[in-house]
């Protein structure tokens, strides 16, 4: 695993959803719930070179837009009533006559209200029926007119190469569409929170498009829209967005319609932005950070913050102080949680999240050249004020 993001190279993880005062998604500090920061390639288990569409199949997709559009909404964090400064925004789409929608979880999730736009602009009240943050999906209940048209799931599986439209609301576009190809299957983000086994495709998707549908060439729903990834040079740039799929059998979805609403486990810790190329050191790189900030001969995870009340803060884990001359003057480094050995902060977020909300772990960590064993009980990110 690359220990620094290279100077000359981009590789940039960034989930969709975007706040209503700004152009590009937040970028707040890595937390073990949701981080936003440079992260190892994606993994596609399937993959193609990318070709452009031809005429007829943009046309294909141009006439399907006319279709989709009009299932398609804008979801806003803000009352349907008073909706003039929202707290952020995304995309979502029904796929029910009684109002049933898919988004990403990203985009509702702790929203203190919620409201949906159609196609004619109206705003309608929001729901959240059910959702799961570790798969970035989520079901609501919007309490559009009947009638409102809505997409039936695929019940195909995708192939490489399928064309695919998305709709969404991109840095403030209202229902927009965006087409391209998939070219991968089961794709992983190289990051412990972000959804695994996405779709892959060329759209160029941007911050509001989240929770969007991704829908083939019968304009059936093959996905919703969670993230995008940038990679290559500064001068060439190379952009992929990753979709949650979906289709009839997919086992996530009957369970979101049974009301689950299941969280990531969660500890309460965070990393500084100042420490981003940290986030994924491997131990050569953590000797090299070492070296300047004395953070010991053990390689491990380190962080910048504990969250009030949180296990962390209860399990008493001290963040990482530095002197005046930018050296630890304090800070737990983690080596492993439940015996399980971690060498960074990412290591550390796929360790935690491969247990449930309740479980309780422990964690080895050096403290002022001793090692201690302290056990904590994993807590839900709805819990946690991060």
């Amino acid at each position: 695993m690359s220990s620094l993001v290279r100077p000359a190279m981009l590789c940039v993880t960034v989930l969709l959803g975007v706040p209503a005062q700004a152009g590009s998604p937040a970028q707040p500090a890595p937390t073990l719930a949701q981080a936003t920061s440079p992260a190892a390639p994606a993994t596609p288990r399937r993959t193609t070179p990318t070709s452009d569409l031809t005429s007829a199949e943009e046309k294909t997709l141009a006439a399907l837009f006319t279709k989709v559009r009009p299932a398609s909404l804008r979801i806003e964090q803000c009352p349907p009533t008073n909706c003039t400064e929202p707290n952020g925004v995304g995309s979502a789409v029904l796929i029910s006559a009684d109002g049933l929608a898919l988004t990403a979880y990203h985009v509702i999730a702790k929203a203190r209200a919620l409201s949906a736009q159609t196609v004619d602009k109206k705003r309608y009240a929001v729901t959240v029926v059910g959702f799961d943050e570790q798969r970035d999906l989520a079901l609501v209940k919007v309490n559009v007119p009947s009638g409102t048209p809505f997409l039936k799931l695929t019940a195909t599986a995708p192939r490489v190469g399928d064309i695919q439209l998305a709709v969404g609301n991109g840095n403030g576009a209202f229902l927009r569409s965006k087409t391209g190809r998939l070219t991968a299957l089961d794709a992983d983000a190289g990051r412990a929170d972000f959804p695994p086994g996405t779709l892959e495709l060329d759209a160029p998707l941007i911050p509001g498009d989240s929770g969007g549908p991704i829908v083939n060439a019968k304009g059936e729903l093959a996905g919703i829209v969670s993230y995008i990834r940038l990679a290559g040079s500064p001068r060439n740039p190379i952009y992929r967005s990753y979709a949650v799929p979906v289709t009839t059998t997919n086992a996530l979805v009957a369970e979101l319609r049974t009301g689950v609403k299941r969280d990531a486990p969660q500890i309460g810790v965070g990393l500084d932005s100042a420490f981003l190329p940290a986030f994924t050191l491997d131990a050569e790189g953590f000797k090299l950070l070492s070296d300047a900030l004395k953070l010991g001969d053990t390689p491990g995870a380190f962080f910048t913050n504990v969250t009030a009340g949180s296990p962390a803060a209860r399990a008493g884990l001290k963040p990482l102080r530095l002197n005046a001359d930018q050296e630890r003057e304090s800070g737990d480094i983690v080596t492993e949680v439940n015996g399980k050995r971690v060498l960074n902060f990412s290591d550390f977020q796929y360790a935690v999240r491969s247990y449930r909300v309740g479980d309780t772990v422990t964690l080895t960590v050096l403290r002022d050249g001793k090692t201690l064993k302290l056990p904590l009980v994993l807590t839900g990110s709805t819990q946690i004020n991060n």
